[in-house]
């Protein structure tokens, strides 16, 4: 119990990390513009900017990928099937081909919702989701907010998701032994389920073993 309340306290000191990233830093590098292999999709999780991915993205972006940042999901605070649009609309204006979506969180469930119900014209290759709550989070349903109790396990749009296997054969998904936020795991029925030996839900982000399965899955040597 008491190691599992320490890694609570990490998972917030490194949000706080992340939001002070944010503030301090808010341009995108402009070395993400350039890169000859597929392009990466950025999506963060609820309340996140595309800052908590910035090790992920730094990585993919050395390793040869451009980077792309859909700066109109702000803190990610709309409803799964709004940002799944805004994300979608960004992939076509900027007429992205085999994209390669890297999500956290919520950013997963966005990705698979665009590969099933947005993509008609097939721009997306595949998801590599981190610490995804596919079968939602039961902690969900004590919260207010609106934006975090739409990952409560009953909701309407999870459970269409899970309903759905059609793209899960696409999606890797990637997670740690113990995740504060969500107790049942990330694990996601006929996809390439990946357990690091860490815990945690926001910093795995920066973890070198979860960078490294990020890399393998996206196809980096």
């Amino acid at each position: 119990m008491i190691a599992r309340l320490w890694f609570w306290a990490l998972d917030y000191w490194y949000v706080s990390l992340g939001q002070l990233r944010h503030l301090v830093s808010r341009g995108i590098p402009p070395a993400f513009d350039h890169g000859e292999k597929s392009p990466v999709l950025l999506l963060p999780g609820v309340y996140e900017t595309w800052q908590f991915l910035r090790p992920v993205a730094k990585r993919l972006n050395a390793a040869g990928h451009p980077i792309f940042v859909v700066r109109e999901l702000g803190y990610n605070r709309a409803s799964i099937k709004d940002s799944a649009d805004v994300a979608q609309r960004f992939i076509e204006q900027h007429n992205l081909r085999g994209v390669i979506l890297v999500a956290h969180s919520k950013g997963g469930l966005i990705g698979k919702h665009m590969m099933l119900f947005n993509d008609e014209a097939g721009r997306i290759d595949t998801l590599v989701a981190i610490a995804t709550p596919f079968g939602g989070s039961i902690y969900a349903r004590y919260f207010l907010n609106r934006a975090i109790r739409a990952f409560a396990p009953n909701e309407p749009t999870l459970v269409m998701l899970a309903a759905n296997a059609d793209a899960n054969s696409r999606i890797t998904s990637i997670f740690g032994e113990f995740d504060p936020h969500i107790p049942a795991g990330s694990r996601l029925e006929g996809a390439t389920n990946i357990s690091i030996k860490v815990s945690g839900h926001f910093r795995l982000l920066s973890d070198e073993r979860v960078l490294q399965a990020v890399q393998a899955a996206v196809g980096v040597d």
